[in-house]
């Protein structure tokens, strides 16, 4: 392990202010919500010690140690995975992640993720902001979702890419496939989301604790198919992305999406199906949810990005049968 610590003494200036105030102000490499994270993280501290609260008033002379513990990247076995990269410069870039792949390594998963791939492709040249672990990682899709995710190649882009997911700025769409209609058709979801009291592996709506949870969404076609349950075509976009957002949402509204197999319908069995859509549900093993398009200001040419995402062939079959049954003349292009 490699301790890299910054040291701090309170000046006559900066009495009065907050921890994380304070510490935004002279590091320019991290945003203040990057910073109340390395605080409720348990590496700051003040007068030897541990802070664990970013609003900590500081008092004059106060001695600030910022602690960033850092994790050799030998710890973090490379894999020469292949990466669907659809852009690529010196501060950033944007991939594909297929379905089945996790973001980074944690409980189970320490040896195909995709900061393994990234860690063979780019050795030490991603951010740090997120530690050893997360190189490069602002953001991340569940393992059973594809799709878009952006990731950063230096401190200063990630700073400003994760300021802007922060104040939620930056553009998302989601395509998903529910089973049923949402009432109503078009409209918001906004709710607070925590752990789950009986499986903490798992989210939960929460009328008391948790995050602010909000998320936009459009009826785009509904399925109404002999032999085959009612399902609708949605597209979603995020104003918040907690963990399982889209999957909790919809869970929680009665309409849960196809293929979820923690927050989807259990033991599916039906009288009678269509044999084509059941064989096609069971060639989607995944959750039918797809982050199509992403969009955020590049963090050095100050110019607005958006990139898109084509469905992947498992999503992209279902969809297409669906719509074949439904009689409809043109097959949906995503």
């Amino acid at each position: 392990m490699v301790n890299n610590t910054i040291k701090f003494l309170i000046k006559k200036e900066d009495v009065g202010k907050r921890l994380d105030v304070m510490l935004s102000e002279k590091i320019n490499n991290l945003t203040r919500s990057n910073l109340k994270k390395v605080i409720e993280s348990h590496n700051v501290k003040v007068n030897k010690l541990i802070i664990s609260s970013p609003s900590k008033k500081l008092k004059f002379n106060d001695e600030v140690l910022l602690n960033k513990t850092k994790n050799q990247y030998k710890e973090i076995k490379p894999a020469n995975l292949k990466l669907n990269i659809v852009f690529e410069d010196k501060d950033v870039l944007v991939l594909n992640k297929p379905a089945g792949m996790v973001v980074h390594p944690g409980a189970g998963n320490y040896k195909k993720t995709l900061v393994n791939a990234l860690i063979y492709k780019y050795k030490n040249k991603l951010s740090d902001i997120n530690g050893d672990l997360r190189p490069g990682i602002v953001h991340r899709i569940d393992k059973d979702t594809s799709g878009l995710l952006v990731v950063a190649k230096n401190n200063n882009a990630h700073s400003k890419l994760g300021e802007q997911f922060s104040n939620h700025s930056i553009k998302r769409k989601y395509i998903a496939l529910v089973w049923g209609v949402v009432r109503p058709l078009n409209g918001k979801i906004q709710t607070l989301i925590s752990r789950n009291k009986r499986n903490r592996q798992l989210m939960s709506v929460s009328e008391i604790n948790g995050k602010k949870a909000i998320t936009n969404y459009i009826t785009q076609k509904i399925f109404d198919i002999k032999n085959i349950p009612k399902i609708s075509l949605l597209e979603c976009v995020l104003e918040t992305g907690r963990t399982h957002q889209i999957r909790v949402h919809f869970s929680y509204k009665g309409n849960p999406l196809l293929g979820d197999k923690q927050y989807g319908k259990k033991n599916l069995k039906f009288k009678k199906i269509n044999k084509d859509f059941e064989k096609n549900l069971n060639f989607l093993n995944r959750q039918a949810l797809h982050a199509k398009s992403l969009g955020f200001i590049h963090p050095t040419k100050n110019k607005f990005m958006i990139f898109n995402s084509p469905l992947p062939l498992e999503f992209k079959k279902l969809l297409n049968l669906l719509n074949k049954l439904a009689s409809w003349k043109f097959l949906i292009k995503y």
